[in-house]
């Protein structure tokens, strides 16, 4: 089946939305701020560049030269009596599982966006109260903002690369960028901004450890939305002589300068208004709301612009998280994109309706295994081995499976004398990294 192309820049905005998520503007200031700011920072950067940049290449060369889904694309590409690697592109199930609690926290986005239009919580106390009662308490509430989620990204994958994907990243990826600049231009006539900066880039190494790496790397998969066949898709609709590096080099630009924007729009307007960078994941819903309540009508104005940012980085990123498996569904089997998208969509959408169940007081223990909710399992089971695994696969079917010759003819012309550096790194520190990565986070998992 023919697959409809992207256009260059629709390439690099959609994969570049894919990469641009939760994990950029939510996940990456509050770890930052537990691991000493600019030391983890510097070593986020070394591993995105050593490892990152690496796999992404590697995943997009699968997609390009396989043409097809993913699990096609490995099928095509392995040599001869292995077509076992086949099993490879099922890597693409890690998205729709990620899916069943993305698509749930997005809903808790669209609800705060609502609740920014009227009353913010006036304290850390009281914002922390009101998300603990949204979680534990409002299931219809969740369900509600769930199915939103859930309609709208199901829509745009009803239309098709260039009816909705590409549409959809040409509109939300410039107006993320739009809304963090304006943010951060007021970010700038504050004093803590100077205490941001130096946040973000002055090394404090008394906080790292060897867990800082395991978690820069685990955290650089994530946020390139590596591992899941997203870009890998994307790729198979890449214009033909398409630059891999280039278009790499692109993403990774844009989905670190946002994570760095977005963390001292974040650190400045904390710093501003009393409370500490280094507060877990409720960071977005309990710390910064409290202090958006500080800065009286203007606060309203900023939250709403903040989680509407929020909002458009998930929408891209589930949308390429979900479109690997209509892909393979279509290509496959044949089925028409509206039976695709429509099944894709409800497996995510009912069994984010169980795990939202998981965390409401009522139902809560019935879904709950050895401390853990469902909700803790699918991301624990998603980030700390399907991803990761993902990664090492593609590493090792590159590095070792298809011939070199091949891989050489489409990246040498564009890696030049660097091209062994990148194949080695792809053949041996790669999977390494991801094996301690694994390992690591599996540890700190069950400790």
């Amino acid at each position: 089946m023919k697959i409809a192309r992207f256009g260059r820049i629709g390439f690099i905005l959609a994969a570049a939305g894919s990469a641009v998520g939760l994990g950029n503007i939510w996940k990456f200031p509050y770890i930052t701020g537990e691991y000493g700011g600019g030391a983890f920072v510097l070593i986020y950067m070394v591993t995105v560049v050593l490892i990152g940049v690496s796999v992404m290449m590697a995943e997009m060369l699968i997609g390009y030269m396989g043409r097809m889904d993913t699990v096609s694309s490995f099928e095509k590409l392995a040599p001869a009596k292995k077509h076992l690697w086949k099993f490879g592109g099922f890597q693409a199930l890690a998205g729709l599982f990620v899916m069943t609690f993305y698509s749930v926290v997005i809903g808790w986005i669209f609800h705060y966006i609502a609740t920014s239009l009227s009353t913010l919580p006036s304290s850390v106390k009281e914002a922390e109260t009101v998300f603990s009662a949204m979680l534990h308490q409002g299931f219809w509430t969740q369900l509600f903002y769930h199915t939103l989620s859930f309609g709208i990204i199901t829509y745009v994958l009803t239309r098709g690369i260039k009816g909705g994907i590409e549409k959809l990243n040409l509109v939300l990826m410039p107006s993320l960028v739009l809304i963090l600049l304006g943010m951060c231009l007021y970010a700038l006539t504050l004093d803590t901004f100077a205490k941001s900066v130096d946040f973000m880039f002055t090394s404090d190494f008394s906080k790292i450890d060897s867990n800082a790496f395991a978690v820069a790397v685990g955290h650089a998969f994530f946020t390139l939305s590596l591992g899941m066949g997203a870009i890998m898709t994307y790729a198979a609709s890449m214009e033909k002589n398409a630059n891999i590096v280039t278009n790499t080099l692109w993403v990774v630009f844009l989905d670190t300068f946002i994570a760095i924007l977005a963390g001292l729009v974040l650190f400045t307007f904390l710093f501003e208004y009393g409370s500490g960078p280094a507060k877990g994941p409720g960071l977005v819903f309990i710390s910064l709301p409290a202090a958006f309540f500080e800065m009286g009508v203007l606060g309203n104005f900023f939250a709403v612009l903040f989680f509407l940012a929020l909002a458009f980085a998930g929408l891209t990123s589930a949308v390429s998280l979900t479109e690997p498996m209509v892909q393979y569904f279509i290509d496959r089997f044949s089925w028409s994109r509206l039976k695709a998208s429509l099944s894709m969509g409800l497996f995510f959408y009912l069994v984010g309706v169980v795990v939202i169940l998981s965390n409401i007081k009522e139902t809560k223990e019935y879904l709950t295994w050895g401390s853990k909710s469902l909700f803790d399992w699918i991301d624990f089971v998603t980030a700390s081995i399907m991803l990761p695994l993902g990664g090492l696969i593609m590493a090792l079917f590159i590095g070792f499976a298809v011939e070199k010759s091949r891989v050489a003819s489409v990246m040498q012309p564009h890696l030049g004398f660097t091209f062994e550096l990148w194949y080695f790194t792809l053949r041996y520190v790669t999977p390494l990294a991801m094996v301690v990565v694994m390992v690591n986070l599996y540890m700190e998992f069950f400790k």
